[in-house]
C-alpha cells in the first residue's frame, strides 16, 4: 500500500474522549488513491491478527472498527472492493453505508491520522441526523426488548440520552457527556439505572466479570423500554 493512502481519519470516542479499553472501539476510515487489488484486500483483510501475533499484549489492535476503501468509490457510494474491520470479525465486501451519526462525527470532529485534505463528505443535516435517531428508536423497540449480560446492554441508555442531545441541539456528544447531560436535565423518572450505566461505562474492565452486573444487565429490557418512551415523545415534538 506504499504512496496509496491518500486519508485515515479517526471518529468516535476516540476523539470525544470518551474511550475506555473493554467497551469502545477506536472508529476509523482509510482511503486510497486508487482501486485496492484483490491482493490487497487479502492482505488488509488480516492485518489485525498478523499485528496481534507480533504484538501479543496489545490490548487495542481487537478494538479498531472501520473501512478501508478507494476514495472515488466512498464519494460516489458505490464500491467495487472494500474491506470492513469489525470487532467481532472482518470481511470484504463490496457493500456499506456510513450512519448519519458516523458521517456527522467524521465532518465535524474527526482526526486525521494522515491526510491529503480535508474531510471529504459534508456533515449530514438536521433531517438525515432526525432520520438516524428515528431509525435507532425503532431498533430499541424491536432488539432492546430483552437484554443479555454484555456490558453492551446497559449502552442503550446512553444511546437514548445521545439521539435525545441531537435532537435538541442538531449536534452529536459522547455517549458518557450524553448521560451527564440527560441527568443534569432529568429526562428520566428513574435516573438510577443510567447513574449505574454512566459509573460502568467510566470503569468497563472493573464490572465486566462481576457477577451481580451481569444480573443486572441481563434484566435491564423493561428499563431499556422507559428510557424509549422519552425518546418516542422527543420525536413526536420534532
Amino acid at each position: 500500500m506504499d504512496g496509496h493512502v491518500y486519508d485515515v481519519w479517526l471518529y468516535g470516542s476516540v476523539v470525544l474522549d470518551d474511550f475506555q479499553l473493554g467497551w469502545s472501539d477506536i472508529d476509523f476510515v482509510a482511503l486510497t488513491q486508487g482501486p485496492i487489488s484483490e491482493s490487497q484486500a487479502e492482505n488488509l483483510l488480516t492485518l489485525r491478527q498478523n499485528m496481534l501475533r507480533t504484538e501479543p499484549d496489545n490490548l487495542y489492535y481487537r478494538s479498531f472498527e472501520g473501512i478501508i476503501a478507494n476514495l472515488d468509490e466512498y464519494r460516489g457510494k458505490s464500491f467495487q472492493r472494500l474491506i470492513y474491520w469489525g470487532t467481532s470479525g472482518q470481511r470484504i465486501t463490496d457493500r456499506y453505508a456510513s450512519d448519519p451519526f458516523s458521517l456527522f462525527e467524521l465532518a465535524k470532529y474527526g482526526k486525521p491520522v494522515y491526510a491529503s485534505s480535508a474531510w471529504v463528505l459534508p456533515a449530514p443535516g438536521k433531517e438525515e441526523l432526525v432520520s438516524a435517531v428515528r431509525g435507532h428508536y425503532e431498533a430499541i423497540r424491536k432488539y432492546a426488548v430483552k437484554t443479555n449480560e454484555t456490558l453492551y446492554s446497559c449502552g442503550w441508555l446512553l444511546d437514548i440520552a445521545r439521539c435525545i442531545y441531537t435532537l435538541r441541539h442538531d449536534d452529536v456528544i459522547a455517549k458518557t457527556q450524553a448521560g451527564i447531560w440527560a441527568l443534569e436535565e432529568h429526562f428520566f423518572s428513574d435516573e438510577t439505572p443510567l447513574r449505574k450505566t454512566i459509573e460502568i461505562r467510566q470503569r468497563p474492565l472493573a464490572f465486566k466479570d462481576r457477577e451481580d452486573t451481569r444480573l443486572w444487565l441481563k434484566g435491564l429490557g423493561p428499563v431499556v423500554q422507559n428510557y424509549a418512551d422519552v425518546l418516542e415523545l422527543e420525536l413526536q415534538s420534532v
